[in-house]
């Protein structure tokens, strides 16, 4: 009897962790940028258009560029008080206030010991994720005192992603997807079946696969399919429960119905 409830909860689990999350479209509208970075609770369009960064917001748009330092590689708005821009080929980071002024400058080439970075993400407080490209390893960093509080063991495939909220870190490579806690601790490791990018909202995953996204919940190993119309993703974005496509054409916008 027991051996028979056993079975019966573990086939019910698999069941659930196999349901696919219907995406409900909401509006379509035409939009034209290089990449689209975020779009916040307030409905704040950030967004990179030739190598200026651009933050659109009540019919305003006000915008950084910094020519000396480059080509953007990429930006994080997780906080809108100190966002984060980064220039690969200069290996510094600028941070921006909300009205996108200068309010610090990280240039690792002067740094001591040197970091030669490919990847940041926002971390607590005055804290940034960087991967260290040299020593292959995910490491938090303060930069304000200069000091690296956390570095993770050696990563020894391609890294894809990296993203982060004030509670986790999650890198993305070839072969596994990475879990951290905020002191850098590894909490969970699951194997990549051919994912190449993600999205994240609370402590939520919205993964890439080929031009289909799947979604991974906080402390789960089982991914769940997001049933969408045939569409080409060249991006996604994920605000609370809206899931934002774009096409380099277009910004779609779909309702999940997340538990």
């Amino acid at each position: 009897m027991k051996y028979s409830l056993f079975l019966l909860l573990f086939y019910s689990l698999l069941a659930s962790a196999q349901t696919s999350i219907k995406a409900t479209f909401v509006d379509s509208r035409p939009f034209k940028a290089d990449t689209i970075i975020a779009i916040d609770n307030f409905e704040s369009l950030y967004y990179i258009s030739n190598n200026t960064f651009h933050k659109k917001y009540q019919g305003k748009d006000i915008n950084y560029a910094n020519v000396q330092l480059g080509n953007l590689t990429s930006a994080n708005t997780f906080n809108p008080l100190k966002i984060n821009l980064f220039y690969k080929d200069f290996n510094t980071v600028v941070i921006l206030d909300n009205r996108l002024a200068e309010i610090f400058r990280i240039d690792f080439n002067t740094k001591q010991p040197y970091k030669n970075v490919s990847l940041i993400s926002t971390g607590f407080d005055n804290n940034i994720w960087i991967f260290n490209q040299d020593l292959l390893q995910l490491e938090l960093y303060d930069y304000k005192t200069n000091i690296t509080k956390a570095a993770a063991m050696p990563i020894q495939s391609k890294v894809l992603d990296l993203k982060s909220n004030y509670n986790y870190c999650w890198l993305l490579t070839e072969d596994y997807l990475y879990t951290y806690t905020y002191t850098g601790s590894l909490l969970s490791k699951i194997k990549n079946e051919g994912f190449t990018a993600m999205g994240t909202v609370n402590e939520i995953l919205i993964l890439k696969k080929d031009n289909q996204l799947y979604f991974l919940g906080n402390g789960l190993s089982q991914f769940q399919s997001i049933i969408l119309p045939e569409l080409l993703i060249k991006q996604f974005l994920v605000t609370n429960q809206t899931l934002y496509i774009y096409d380099r054409e277009t910004l779609k916008q779909f309702h999940l119905k997340i538990d």
